[in-house]
């Protein structure tokens, strides 16, 4: 019946209004509004519209903070010209704009509104432009902190903060290019029809697109992840086997190896939720119920987890950062008598 999800009729009991709307209104893409029902009714006899609570969480918790470190980054002059403060900043503003994309499209789907499929576009290649811009910033602090142990007299000829602004923007444009190369051609094969889904998914999109288009998209993310991963690898084993001679790593629990875990379980949550996506962007077609609880769970969880750590982990760790707001209080020192 059709109060199941089920789209099986008779000819003595024709289909509703509201479903031959469905049909009449989209005929260019037909695939997407039935995957987009699909998905809505799954959602709904699940109860997945209450990962909306921990998405929730996550996001203001994240959103609290990181505001306040953007405006003493931008604010203060003297952050402003330290390359690594800025990197930190765009990670922080990636951040937060894809939170709240992600939040608004989880809330918009939670309270059943229909979304205009121009919107979800929108919301598609944002979201994958602010995922990307995030994942390509944290590889550049990863190489800035080489390059400042590696060659810490030229490191401000290096990488200066004129130049440290161009790789931001060429991360940005890196960023966008694929995402906006995909929107063009949702527009064009759309053809100003339209239409409105049930539910906006970036995995639906994206898996209503043919072979010829998805194809290019997994090999692109893929790559990008491996080349990034190659970098971050290559930068961490030749810090240690530069650094390994001047004894702070002889300590089980020593500063150089929590800051190497902690930074390693970072980036290990930040690029896992992409590798989970490209992976059910491959298998679009396969176990539907399974696919669904992983995109949500991804979605609500897995991407805010890294985003709600940074913050706290890669923003507060630095003292001056904390004497901004007055949080580094100076140790007592014990007179020698």
């Amino acid at each position: 019946s059709l109060r199941d999800g089920s789209f099986s009729h008779s000819g003595t009991h024709p289909w509703p209004y509201k479903y031959v709307s469905l049909m009449t209104w989209f005929p260019s893409f037909p695939h997407i509004s039935l995957t987009s029902m699909e998905w809505h009714n799954m959602m709904q006899s699940k109860r997945l519209d209450f990962f909306l609570i921990p998405a929730t969480v996550f996001t203001t918790v994240t959103l609290l903070i990181d505001p306040l470190l953007l405006f003493c980054i931008l604010r203060n002059q003297s952050f402003r010209q330290e390359t690594r403060y800025l990197l930190l900043a765009n990670t922080l503003l990636s951040d937060a704009l894809f939170l709240v994309f992600n939040l608004a499209n989880l809330s918009s789907n939670a309270a059943n509104l229909e979304m205009h499929f121009t919107v979800c576009e929108v919301i598609t290649v944002t979201t994958m432009t602010t995922y990307c811009s995030s994942v390509l910033t944290v590889t550049l602090m990863v190489i800035d902190t080489f390059l400042a142990v590696r060659w810490p007299l030229r490191y401000n000829q290096i990488l200066p903060p004129s130049r440290a602004i161009k790789l931001i923007g060429f991360v940005w444009a890196v960023a966008a290019l694929y995402p906006l190369i995909l929107l063009v051609v949702m527009e064009v094969s759309e053809k100003g029809i339209p239409q409105r889904l049930k539910v906006c998914v970036v995995l639906i999109t994206l898996g209503s697109l043919g072979n010829n288009v998805k194809v290019p998209l997994y090999i692109y993310i893929n790559s990008w992840v491996i080349v990034c991963m190659v970098l971050i690898f290559y930068c961490y084993i030749r810090l240690y086997t530069i650094t390994k001679s001047s004894g702070i790593w002889s300590s089980r629990y020593s500063r150089a190896r929590l800051t190497l875990l902690a930074h390693a379980l970072m980036l290990l949550m930040y690029f896992v939720p992409g590798l989970i996506y490209t992976a059910q962007l491959g298998l679009f077609d396969k176990n539907v119920t399974f696919k669904v609880w992983l995109n949500t769970v991804n979605l609500s969880v897995l991407m805010l987890l890294p985003r709600a750590c940074a913050p706290y982990l890669y923003g507060l760790r630095y003292r001056s950062l904390l004497d901004f707001f007055g949080l580094n209080k100076p140790r007592a020192i014990t007179p020698i008598t």
